[in-house]
């Protein structure tokens, strides 16, 4: 499989990493994150720090918006790019579902750089017109389900199912790239789609005659959170204040992971992780009003024990910032040791499957990750 880049699909921004102490090493003259659309939230994020990387130092990063997960994904699978400023598709990557249950895919050796995680939430968002006010109203409405897009369709499908609604209670409308999900609601075409309450794309919905409203999670329900989360473990709940239409007089009552999510693989250079990670935590100030969301950067908002372990760059900087913790360690290890089964797994499977049709292929893979894993006596979460 070929991935190619064009120029005009590409933003060419500057960057630099601080180079100092015995710990550091130089990083490479050029570099190549992946990111969302150009209209994401997400992208808007990373050209910030690339601004700030390049006003401090001056190498070279090249950012390439991809529309969706197999775009952001394939060429950190392919060692084409060196980080990927992703969204939940890190996870589904770890544990080798959905896209991931491809032959051509399998578990992916991730490991966490630094995550996003502030005042904003992950949600909904409807046509104001469109007599939607909690998510049970979803059911009979038209929801966006992206050609590709497997993070957007799984998170859509946990909000659905914190109302009750399933896919076949809905009229799903297909688009091919996560701008198009916005274009469709402002068209007639559809009623919801998931995004984040500060993506640039639902000001355009906002300021269209349709309007937009963000229908909330109570963090009071219990049972639509059991629902939410059993297909998201990754949720916690979150108070965004921060996005279009809220404020901390009006905010939203949702869910939130961290995004965007920086990522490696596994084999990164630890000197250039920790260089990286120190070179954005030492320059917060820079970029942390480059774009909305840009606060979540800070140190304070990462989570240390979260659903993808650190890479051993990132750590070794925790470590130095007093940050780290032997619960945290604890935690990391077990998360690589999760890797390690399902890894081991599909390469077992892997051997004495070639050959079979792409749908048995993928149900027999499930099968046998969900084997392996409840015999380390690991939770299954993708079945």
């Amino acid at each position: 499989m070929k991935f190619g880049f064009k120029t005009t699909a590409a933003a060419i921004v500057g960057a630099a990493f601080m180079v100092t102490g015995a710990q550091a090493a130089d990083l490479p003259k050029k570099m190549t994150w992946s990111a969302y659309g150009t209209t994401s939230s997400g992208y808007a994020q990373a050209v910030a720090i690339s601004n700030m990387l390049k006003k401090r130092h001056g190498t070279s990063v090249r950012i390439i918006p991809g529309k969706n997960d197999v775009s952001r994904m394939a060429p950190l699978r392919d060692g084409k790019i060196d980080f990927c400023a992703c969204g939940a598709a890190v996870y589904m990557g770890q544990e080798g579902a959905f896209l991931f249950a491809d032959e051509a895919w399998g578990p992916q050796p991730l490991r966490l750089a630094m995550t996003a995680a502030g005042s904003y939430n992950l949600a909904v968002a409807v046509a104001g017109d469109a007599g939607i006010k909690s998510l049970s109203d979803l059911k009979g409405k038209r929801v966006v389900f992206v050609k590709g897009g497997d993070a957007l369709n799984w998170n859509a499908q946990a909000h659905m199912a914190f109302g009750g609604v399933t896919w076949d209670d809905v009229t799903k409308v297909t688009v091919s790239g996560f701008a198009a999900s916005f274009d469709a609601i402002i068209n007639g075409q559809a009623d919801a789609a998931f995004t984040s309450t500060v993506s640039p794309v639902t000001k355009k919905l906002a300021a269209s005659p349709r309007g937009i409203h963000w229908p909330p999670l109570p963090h009071d329900d219990a049972a639509g959170w059991k629902r939410a989360k059993a297909i998201a473990p990754i949720y916690y709940q979150n108070v965004g204040s921060v996005g279009t239409n809220l404020s901390k007089e009006k905010p939203h009552y949702g869910a939130a992971y961290p995004y965007p999510i920086l990522v490696s693989n596994a084999d990164k250079s630890a000197d250039v992780v920790y260089t990286l990670v120190k070179s954005m935590v030492d320059n917060f100030d820079d970029y942390k009003k480059g774009a909305k969301g840009g606060t979540g950067w800070a140190i304070q908002n990462q989570k240390m024990k979260w659903a993808l372990p650190y890479h051993e760059g990132a750590i070794r900087f925790w470590k130095e910032k007093g940050v780290w913790t032997a619960d945290a360690q604890a935690h990391n290890d077990n998360l690589i040791k999760r890797q390690g089964v399902i890894q081991s797994a599909w390469k077992t499977y892997k051997a004495g499957a070639k050959g079979a049709p792409a749908d048995a292929y993928k149900a027999g893979w499930l099968k046998a990750r969900a084997a392996a894993l409840t015999q380390a006596k690991m939770p299954v979460v993708f079945n």
